[in-house]
């Protein structure tokens, strides 16, 4: 496998392809609008440099990586893909779109992955003729630094499929893990209740954000505190996550807290709106 295409230029998308790239994979990076794409090869060489820095990479390096990423606007360049990665955003009707598309684009052997979170990789599949070829690949973020990779099955999902993906992800030097295609995997059906939960001691008035997250940094050893992690990862993310979760496994423990859905409405996502429940500004 040589080819990769991956759909999105955020976060995760960025940081997939710089991953790819790194390890000497031929990436073609899409997404909606030129600027996004100018975007994430800035991030791309901001975080080679700091690799650089580290001696991770050679100085040398940076821009070989860098040369080994196309890019482009429109979805019909990913023909010649041997495995597509999308990573846009959370939400199932764009994902499944996204998938139709592919479907008609690529040949019947490219593996079709999703990088999302918590969206069923079956419903996903089901968007497609080639259900046996869809898998989940959901990485962590940054993905440069992060070693874990969840390799979720579908329903469907054949075992060369996801054979070729175990491997593929221990090539990027990465700890793949399998998951059953449940609501949430095991990352955000563990990680997102917990955070609700901090959230809901917040309205409760039980701490302080900051005792709160230094009670579980402290106490529980965790690198960084619930409400800390939220910003991090982006309030409305973690707001789509527990309605996923909710909407799936109808069960009330997975309600999303009401001061989630407020500071959603209200716009103070976390760290990219420079508001959360802390400030970054």
């Amino acid at each position: 496998m040589e080819r990769i295409g991956v759909i999105g230029g955020g976060t995760m998308g960025n940081g997939i392809a710089h991953v790819f790239a790194q390890f000497g994979y031929s990436v073609t990076l899409v997404d909606v609008k030129q600027e996004f794409i100018d975007r994430a090869l800035a991030t791309i060489k901001i975080n080679l440099e700091r690799q650089a820095k580290k001696n991770i990479i050679t100085a040398n390096e940076v821009a070989t990586i860098l040369g080994r990423i196309a890019t482009a606007t429109e979805l019909k360049v990913l023909g010649n893909c041997e495995l597509v990665i999308e990573a846009a955003t959370e939400e199932a009707t764009l994902k499944k779109k996204i998938f139709a598309e592919l479907e008609a684009l690529c040949p019947p052997e490219t593996i079709l992955a999703s990088n999302t979170s918590s969206i069923s990789i079956t419903a996903i599949a089901a968007a497609t003729r080639r259900s046996p070829k869809v898998i989940g690949m959901h990485f962590f973020n940054p993905v440069p630094v992060m070693t874990l990779v969840e390799v979720i099955r579908g329903l469907d999902t054949d075992e060369a499929t996801f054979n070729t993906v175990m491997e593929l992800s221990r090539a990027l030097g990465k700890k793949p893990v399998e998951v059953n295609d449940y609501p949430g995997f095991v990352s955000n059906r563990v990680l997102m209740p917990m955070i609700n939960e901090a959230i809901f001691c917040v309205m409760e008035g039980v701490a302080s954000k900051e005792a709160i997250d230094t009670v579980m940094k402290l106490g529980m050893n965790h690198p960084m505190g619930p409400l800390a992690l939220a910003d991090f990862i982006g309030l409305d993310v973690c707001l789509n996550i527990m309605e996923v979760l909710h909407r799936q496994l109808g069960d009330d423990k997975y309600r999303p807290c009401p001061l989630l859905r407020k500071m959603v409405a209200a716009g103070h996502l976390g760290k990219k709106t420079g508001q959360g429940f802390y400030s970054y500004v």
